[in-house]
């Protein structure tokens, strides 16, 4: 059994082990569960990935409760079907979902995973996110996946739905060091049917799109919408389509919080990224390493965050080795030097 300390990550370190876990079949022993949060210990949200991958991979489990600072996972082999999981909070539907997308290069059969909880939450990829720029960008080298909406949810209710379906696939290595110009940037804007009336989503494209326009982006286009949900909130997502690459950069809005700063925060987070050479966000850098860890390649990411160094650790428990090389700019390329197999 392969033991991981977990001491140095939160949920992003138990969902990559899972995840490996189930992909290379290998039993293993977390320890020290999000042992440097302030409050250590699986919470639902983190419970939901493992009892999803318990399901799919009918996994031998102990430990797993909420607080549990030590679990074992044995999976077999995993099984394609329909699945359904309600997460009972406003826990991320997309973080869900990150457990089971490397589960695509294993299929043989198509796997779906109808899930209840927030669609858009803090600390997490909202959906648009997903079905924009994450899933868009894996499809390049041959991930077959993609995600449904049914319903938007919002802290503190939840109650948003959506549905991740996996297709077997063979992922060719990810090369992707240069981005080439941009060509557009979409401006994804949505708040709940509650907001309606102050013109919220509206206001957000708006603010948005005038930013960029000051910025000399030349093509822009914006796409507002207002959306039935338990809790009232709003969410945007910058799409920007580069000829090599896609990135995103998005920002919720909150009570006490004008939909002017919420798009001034979107937009700020792509100047600085403007400003880089790097191909992908800072958010999608670290969530793409388990691919190449897997498929082999190099990618060309804005800098060594935490969540990467995490990833890093826990891919080279797993044998894979990810080596990170600094570039004059200040970006830096990660190759998989060591693929997983």
């Amino acid at each position: 059994m392969l033991d991981v300390d977990g001491s140095a990550g939160g949920g992003q370190m138990v969902r990559t082990a899972l995840a490996l876990s189930m992909v290379t079949e290998t039993p293993i022993r977390l320890t020290n569960v999000r042992g440097s949060r302030p409050t250590p210990g699986l919470r639902p949200q983190h419970l939901a990935g493992v009892r999803v991958s318990e399901s799919v991979s009918d996994a031998t489990v102990s430990g797993v409760d909420v607080g549990a600072t030590e679990l074992t996972f044995a999976p077999d082999t995993v099984s394609g079907g329909d699945y359904q999981y309600d997460i009972g909070t406003a826990g991320s539907v997309t973080l869900l979902f990150e457990t089971l997308l490397p589960l695509a290069t294993t299929l043989d059969e198509p796997l779906s995973l109808r899930a209840t909880g927030g669609t858009d939450v803090k600390w997490s990829p909202p959906i648009a996110y997903y079905e924009r720029v994450k899933l868009p960008f894996l499809a390049r080298f041959g991930l077959d996946a993609d995600t449904t909406l049914h319903r938007s949810g919002f802290y503190p209710a939840g109650g948003g739905r959506a549905t991740l379906r996996l297709g077997p696939s063979s992922l060719s290595p990810i090369e992707c060091t240069e981005r080439g110009p941009l060509e557009r940037v979409t401006v994804h804007s949505k708040a709940s049917t509650s907001l309606e009336s102050a013109s919220v989503a509206t206001r957000q494209a708006d603010a948005a799109s005038e930013a960029l326009a000051d910025d000399d982006v030349d093509h822009v286009v914006t796409e507002p919408a207002y959306v039935p949900s338990t809790s009232p909130g709003s969410a945007l997502l910058l799409e920007a389509t580069y000829r090599e690459s896609l990135a995103g950069f998005d920002a919720l809005g909150e009570r006490g919080t004008s939909s002017e700063a919420v798009a001034e925060e979107a937009v700020e987070s792509f100047r600085t990224f403007e400003n880089t050479s790097a191909v992908v966000d800072d958010h999608l850098a670290d969530q793409l390493l388990v691919f190449l860890a897997l498929a082999g390649g190099r990618i060309r990411i804005p800098r060594v965050t935490p969540h990467v160094r995490t990833t890093i650790d826990v891919v080279e428990a797993f044998g894979g080795e990810l080596v990170c090389t600094d570039s004059p700019d200040g970006t830096v390329v990660v190759e998989a030097s060591k693929p997983i197999r």
